[in-house]
């Protein structure tokens, strides 16, 4: 499949099973994996039929889903093992999509003998599609994006979906800001200008893959409080995404220490 086609794949998927849903789920159509792990049959469904379409098309491809990871297990050790795979998120957000925030998305990666090499997010509510290529650039609804580094002299400004570092100061950084929740939404925001960096400390292939290659490609840097550069096969915890190295380089010494003990 080109990537424009997988791009059409998740607009026709979200608009068969997302979408309808949105703020009008039924009664025992959202349910926990864990306490307080929302999944809906939107993301089941959207997963199943887009790890179909993917399977169908590369057939030699292991096609790496949320769900499936959370009922099988060994799913992660055949992504690890896996020459060619894709990283399937069929509802990125779902606690935003179950409280009717436009915030959520459906994500898509490609990796191949372990660097990702085209990306995708399609924002349903917002029509906004994102697609990359590695060493092509990347893309906001057909316009190419680049992000400019911080400013000499000015702060950068940050966000986390992590509750305790919320309201944080490190060094003479602004205080942390909550993220939009959503990578689907919080990567792009970065790539718009809306923020300079973003703190995680889960390490999910499917919420990072995809976000990690276009930052790239747009002139930002991605990677761990040790130093290490962001890789979709490293399960390594604790992420720093930034509009720049530089900024990175900032952001890891300040509030590197801090991160890696979430």
């Amino acid at each position: 499949m080109d990537t424009t086609a997988v791009l059409d794949l998740m607009k026709d998927v979200a608009a068969e099973v997302i979408t309808p849903r949105f703020r009008s789920l039924a009664d025992g159509e959202v349910m926990e994996k864990n306490p307080g792990d929302l999944v809906t049959v939107a993301d089941r469904e959207s997963e199943a039929i887009l790890t179909r379409e993917i399977g169908a098309a590369y057939p030699d491809a292991f096609v790496l889903g949320e769900e499936l990871t959370a009922s099988d297990h060994s799913a992660i050790d055949r992504y690890l093992a896996a020459e060619h795979a894709f990283t399937v998120d069929p509802v990125d957000g779902t606690k935003n999509f179950v409280h009717g925030s436009p915030d959520h998305a459906v994500m898509v990666s490609e990796v191949r003998a372990g660097e990702t090499v085209r990306a995708w997010i399609w924002q349903p509510e917002h029509q906004v599609g994102w697609v990359a290529e590695r060493g092509a650039g990347v893309y906001r609804n057909g316009e190419r994006v680049t992000r400019r580094p911080v400013p000499d002299g000015a702060e950068p400004r940050g966000a986390t979906s992590m509750w305790p570092l919320r309201g944080h100061s490190f060094g003479h950084m602004p205080p942390l800001v909550g993220s939009w929740v959503c990578c689907g939404v919080d990567y792009p925001r970065l790539m718009e200008g809306q923020i300079d960096y973003l703190l995680y400390g889960r390490n999910s292939p499917w919420d990072h893959a995809p976000g990690a290659l276009m930052v790239h490609e747009a002139g930002g840097w991605v990677g761990h409080p040790d130093g290490q550069t962001y890789a979709p096969q490293s399960l390594v915890p604790g992420i720093v995404v930034a509009s720049d190295r530089a900024t990175y380089a900032a952001v890891r010494r300040q509030a590197g220490q801090a991160l890696a003990r979430r």
